[in-house]
């Protein structure tokens, strides 16, 4: 049984402004865009000022400047190195990520990773809404305007707006609101490092002990969970547009390089004010973007807090126009920018009560960033694995028909995922039990593969991430081999 249509009038709707493809494989006429058209979505939905925001939670993990640059570096582009890996599958199937993962999953297996990659773009881009919100509240009172219930309230109406309507009119409207944030953020995170170099106490830096192997591994898996993992869900879903002739190597380049350049920068450049004062690197916990601004004239907030916001609606907007895509594709009966506005509606929700209601969001969402972490890097291994193994483009038919060759449901690779999820979980604990007590079950495997227990030093390194990654793609290439060969027969 198929699932969908093939689209009727996608022109049209590109001249009416709105982007009516939903999963639907891209049509031949339109799949005009270069590899170099990546670098605009990635490069402007990273380029955010809350990159600097992440320096501190890798200092948190007792680690020097250096050690700290090392994994910013490694981290970051390797992970959107992977992302770029998964882009390769657009071009191939012109279909969003999670209707091309059915040719690892199967047709109706896709639906236990589509669920996963689902919740974590709810929460990423429920995420970036609050960071924006909060950004807004913070620099409205040091101006002196008001920062509170009724600036949040306003703040949350209008940021909600921003991503929901950009969201809804799709991919082209997005594409060139991507290109016009590139230069406009871009231009005021420069103009920030530049007004802010003063702050950076370099014998402070300096002084920062190293910490040990485990820490930085730890920081690491963060670091890569927070950026590229963090997006690679979503991946294919920006390059189903590509033209059929473009070259895999150029896609893999300029994904990685939009995403990785801004964020490498910004870290690097945040690991060293970070380190200089103990107030920044603390005040991060509670307002990222907020505490940020405390280091700027006056005069400067206004244009620091409009490119700060953007950027995170940037983001936001990525998100939860690929979210939209997978509720899609887990069966949902609705055209696509029906379900943009569902998602932003839960968005909207999730915002407010973690603005309005909640105590602290940074360490539950941490905590919830690792659990959704393991699974998705396994789903990652595997996908990455089935693009290496193929040969071909997707057959479009097939990727909407469970009786095609991709099958109902691939179990091995559903197996595959549910074990290396598992053994994922047991090499992760949560560090933050007070506010997250939901996730205290993890870190099970940890005293019986003799690392020293939850305790441990080993336990702060989340291997879980790592280990799930290797193992999915390592077990799906060599157990599927014989699959993916026949299915391409």
């Amino acid at each position: 049984m198929t699932d969908t249509t093939r689209p009727t009038d996608v022109t049209g709707a590109r001249r009416a402004g709105i982007e009516t493809t939903g999963i639907e494989i891209i049509a031949e006429s339109e799949r005009t865009a270069r590899p170099v058209d990546l670098f605009w979505p990635w490069f402007a939905a990273n380029v955010s000022v809350f990159g600097l925001s992440y320096a501190a939670f890798i200092l948190y993990f007792g680690i020097s400047f250096w050690q700290g640059v090392l994994v910013a570096v490694v981290g970051i582009v390797v992970s959107f190195l992977l992302c770029g890996i998964i882009a390769i599958a657009g071009k191939r199937g012109s279909a969003p990520t999670m209707i091309l993962s059915r040719a690892a999953f199967g047709v109706n297996g896709q639906k236990l990773p589509g669920v996963l990659s689902w919740l974590v773009s709810i929460g990423w881009e429920t995420f970036l809404s609050i960071l924006a919100v909060l950004a807004t509240a913070t620099v409205f009172d040091r101006l002196g305007w008001g920062g509170g219930t009724g600036t949040k309230i306003v703040a949350a109406a209008v940021v909600a707006a921003l991503i929901v309507s950009a969201s809804v009119a799709g991919y082209h409207l997005i594409m060139r609101m991507q290109a016009v944030l590139t230069w406009l953020t871009g231009a005021v995170s420069i103009v920030y490092i530049l007004m802010t170099v003063d702050d950076v106490d370099w014998d402070a830096v300096s002084a920062i002990p190293s910490g040990s192997t485990q820490s930085v591994i730890g920081a690491l898996v963060m670091v890569m969970t927070g950026f590229g993992l963090g997006w690679i869900n979503i991946a294919a879903d920006w390059s189903r547009y590509q033209r059929r002739d473009a070259a895999n190597g150029g896609i893999v380049f300029w994904n990685t390089f939009g995403g990785a350049l801004a964020p490498v920068l910004l870290v690097c450049f945040g690991l060293a004010l970070a380190g200089s004062s103990a107030e920044i690197l603390d005040g991060v916990a509670a307002d990222p973007i907020g505490t940020l601004a405390t280091l700027l004239p006056t005069w400067f907030l206004v244009p620091f807090l409009l490119a700060a916001v953007l950027a995170l609606v940037s983001g936001a907007v990525l998100g939860i126009y690929s979210s939209g895509l997978t509720l899609l594709s887990l069966g949902v009966r609705i055209p696509r920018p029906a379900a943009a506005f569902i998602d932003g509606v839960i968005l909207t929700i999730g915002t407010i009560y973690v603005v309005f209601f909640a105590e602290n969001f940074i360490n539950p969402f941490q905590s919830f960033l690792i659990t959704l972490g393991v699974p998705l890097a396994g789903w990652a291994g595997i996908m990455i694995a089935d693009i290496a193994l193929r040969k071909r483009d997707y057959d479009d038919d097939a990727l909407f028909d469970a009786r095609g060759r991709y099958g109902a449901v691939d179990w091995v690779s559903v197996g595959t995922l549910v074990a290396v999820s598992l053994i994922g979980w047991g090499l992760v604990i949560n560090t933050f039990s007070d506010d997250a007590s939901w996730n205290n079950w993890q870190g099970y495997l940890l005293e019986p593969l003799g690392l020293g227990g939850k305790d441990g030093a080993w336990a702060f390194a989340n291997l879980g991430v790592l280990a799930a990654l290797v193992l999915g793609f390592a077990v799906a290439y060599l157990a599927r081999r014989t699959t993916v060969a026949r299915q391409e027969a």
